[in-house]
């Protein structure tokens, strides 16, 4: 574990950054948004932090607020998924147990709609009353400072709609999870708001099941397929001639770019939030518990795998097989041999996940996850760092140590230019009205002429580079920039440049 301390930094006055209500189609006068403050600058100080790290505050509210997941573009704008809805149209089936048999005979979206209007009745309109939305926050200035918020996208609110839970920018669109609909959006004008919407697939969140149970985890894989996970709100799509019928428990799905090819990757699981890929191509994630004496789980996502949850296990006492036989736990003597077993039960409240990009911080964290552990209540909460290896076929968890302590933290990314920044919900389980974001990083990060060539690449169009340059970024330290020449020379069609890159690599 690594020595932790507290470091009072000075940081920017929260709330400065230019508010835009003309991206924004909605009254934000009717939302509770929290005014600024010098919260965010008391707190930070309560922080304890790994050695070496240094905390900024780089944005907070009124600029952003309710914050449940973010995502940098290579542009270094963050995209942010902001909630409204909570509890204010997305229910918890444990709030309104007189529905629980009924929610469990749900097979479709269709149907948990019928079961609300069949008990909500006259009171519907006012499920609708709030939306869920995706602000966008930049640097307009070169200072490492989100200076500039829009809404890039809002009026997300039917009566069918979750918890905005997932973002992603991929290119020149924002591809957005909000149950029931998976959606991509763009912004074609470059004024801050999406202009563009079209939904990709629909048919998520066929129970109401538990607050958070949602469409979320997305994440660009290698094989540049779009990678997403959904809890046990289950799912049932029709796409493409085809039916994807998995209404009573969470999985791991990918598809194309333009959502075609949807495929189930990994079943049987019951709340994974976020994922995240190794350098290898392995896909991971972490699941929760039922609060039922199980434990949350580090999972290896496999094709074709089941880790063996379904939706009716949380309604029995002792939770059935899944406590009786022990399927939480990592491979035992007489578990059944049909699920995946997980890596290693950790965390209380895991959500947001990500991997060091290989550039930037410290070198101890080369190889590592960061995993944010929710637990409701700042003062225990906040991200760690995990070291997986290779265990036979699978793998085994190595060793763990805290990065920063002391926050709520919902999410957490690696920016352009080598930074974590972590996601801070501020307190409790409700919403608050309030949203903050830290940057995390060494003093030597800011100055380091290699990080800001990083963030250059990241930010520019490599499809105008020639294969020969894109050749060599192949084996730049920094894993996002590889995918991306990769990607760049895919779409240039240079064969001869990615066939010459393979064979260096075996013949290494």
């Amino acid at each position: 574990m690594s020595a932790l301390r507290a470091i009072a930094i000075p940081l920017l006055a929260a709330g400065l950054l230019a508010q835009d209500p003309a991206t924004d189609p909605e009254d934000d006068g009717a939302l509770a948004i929290a005014d600024a403050s010098d919260e965010a600058q008391q707190q930070i100080r309560q922080f304890r932090l790994a050695a070496d790290l240094e905390c900024e505050l780089i944005a907070a509210e009124p600029d952003l607020c309710n914050p449940v997941a973010f995502a940098f573009d290579g542009r270094g704008r963050v995209y942010v998924a902001e909630t409204f809805r909570l509890r204010d149209g997305v229910f918890d089936t444990r709030d309104h147990m007189a529905w629980k048999d009924e929610d469990l005979a749900c097979r479709t979206v269709a149907d948990r709609l019928a079961k609300y209007r069949r008990h909500l009745g006259a009171a519907i309109p006012r499920f609708a009353a709030f939306p869920e939305r995706i602000r966008r926050l930049e640097d307009t200035t070169g200072d490492g400072r989100l200076d500039r918020s829009t809404v890039f996208a809002t009026g997300f609110h039917d009566l069918a709609d979750g918890i905005a839970s997932g973002v992603l920018p991929v290119a020149d669109e924002v591809f957005f999870a909000n149950i029931p609909k998976l959606w991509r959006l763009r912004d074609t004008d470059g004024d801050g708001r999406a202009d563009e919407r079209h939904v990709v697939h629909d048919g998520y969140g066929v129970h109401t099941s538990l607050i958070g149970h949602d469409l979320h985890g997305l994440v660009l894989g290698p094989d540049r397929r779009l990678y997403f996970s959904i809890g046990d709100r289950g799912f049932h799509v029709e796409h493409e001639d085809r039916t994807l019928a998995f209404p009573d428990e969470g999985a791991v799905l990918r598809c194309e770019l333009d959502g075609s090819d949807l495929e189930v990757v990994h079943r049987g699981l019951r709340n994974p939030q976020e994922l995240a890929f190794d350098p290898w191509g392995d896909l991971f994630t972490v699941d929760n518990n039922s609060d039922g004496g199980d434990r949350a789980r580090i999972v290896q996502v496999v094709a074709g795998a089941d880790s063996g949850w379904r939706i009716g296990y949380q309604w029995l006492a002792d939770r059935g097989a899944w406590n009786r036989e022990r399927m939480w736990e990592p491979r035992h003597p007489g578990q059944a041999a049909w699920i995946l077993p997980p890596v290693a039960n950790f965390a209380d409240g895991p959500a947001g996940l990500c991997h060091d990009v290989g550039q930037g911080l410290p070198e101890r964290y080369r190889g590592c996850f960061f995993l944010c552990d929710f637990r409701g209540g700042s003062s225990y909460s906040g991200v760690h760092a995990l070291r997986l290896s290779r265990a036979g076929a699978g793998f085994e968890l190595l060793g763990h140590e805290p990065v920063v302590w002391g926050v709520l933290a919902t999410d957490v990314d690696i920016a352009p230019d080598g930074s974590l920044c972590v996601l801070d919900w501020v307190a409790g389980w409700s919403k608050t009205g309030k949203g903050r974001i830290y940057r995390l990083r060494t003093p030597q990060m800011a100055a380091d002429p290699a990080l800001r060539r990083t963030a250059e690449l990241l930010g520019a169009d490599l499809r105008q580079q020639d294969a020969a340059t894109l050749q060599a970024l192949l084996g730049h330290p920094d894993r996002r920039v590889r995918q991306a020449a990769q990607f760049a020379l895919v779409d240039l069609d240079a064969r001869a440049a990615l066939l010459a890159a393979a064979q260096a690599a075996d013949a290494r």
